[in-house]
């Protein structure tokens, strides 16, 4: 029998499903990992075309609340975001204690994390990560790209640029384990000490090689985020351009009110 979900709503229809779903998810009638009824069982359930019914579930898959496998089906996403706290993440005890950012949040959200270097060396400056280090575009640095996993799954990619003449003095940058507190621990052990960084986020949608990367649907959203890590001088001494899934993630930020 047709379900009568939000008959007189003026909502779209697959709205309407994709919000009847979510109630069933948000109140544990569908519970985390669980697979969604099938296409043909929702065109039955709520007398919809199949157009209808993938809009519904391509609504839930922006929504964050579900992940398509082709050939599988549609699944409850299985684990909640970590929460990523600017005030928490970079502190000195993290690193003293052994953890770079990224490993110590993601303990602290009870996931386990891991770290997939990707490549490591010099590459030319594109413009926009020349500007924020202040060197000239195609100029020299050494980039390293990493895929960070929380448990098992692909939730972040990440780039680090430094400037040449920081980062060929110190010889662990240039290894796929920096040492104890990442790259951050070592830059400052050479005397590169930490006052700030600073952060801009967008948020758009992935590109196929992101989607892939990350293993998410084809449209979900991601959080796009570039940091500068400024000394005590005033120099950036290392740019982190990263890639997030978004549904992984709740960005918690601190802000001092001033006059």
């Amino acid at each position: 029998m047709a379900s009568t979900v939000g008959a007189k709503s003026a909502k779209p229809r697959y709205l309407q499903i994709a919000d009847d779903i979510e109630e069933q998810i948000r109140a544990g009638g569908l519970a985390p990992a669980e697979e969604i009824p099938s296409e043909t069982t929702l065109m039955e359930r709520y007398g919809v075309s199949s157009g209808t019914v993938r809009k519904a579930v391509a609504q839930l898959r922006t929504s964050g609340l579900v992940d398509t496998y082709q050939g599988k089906g549609s699944f409850v996403k299985s684990r909640p975001p970590v929460r990523r706290k600017s005030s928490d993440r970079f502190r000195r005890s993290h690193r003293r204690a052994g953890k770079a950012a990224y490993i110590a949040e993601t303990e602290q959200a009870g996931v386990k994390p891991t770290v997939q270097v990707i490549s490591i060396g010099p590459v030319s400056a594109p413009a926009e990560i020349a500007e924020r280090l202040a060197v000239d575009e195609g100029d020299k640095v050494l980039a390293r790209r990493r895929l960070y996993f929380s448990d098992g799954t692909p939730t972040e990619e990440a780039t680090s640029y430094l400037p040449w003449d920081v980062a060929r003095d110190i010889p662990e940058l240039f290894e796929e384990n920096p040492g104890g507190g990442g790259i951050y621990a070592r830059l400052e052990e050479h005397g590169h000490e930490f006052e700030e960084y600073t952060e801009t986020v967008r948020a758009r949608l992935a590109t196929k090689q992101e989607a892939s990367a990350l293993a998410l649907s084809p449209g979900s959203p991601v959080i796009h985020l570039t940091r500068n890590a400024v000394t005590a001088e005033g120099r950036v001494v290392e740019v982190c351009d990263t890639i997030m899934a978004a549904d992984q993630f709740v960005l918690d930020y601190r802000i001092p009110a001033t006059d």
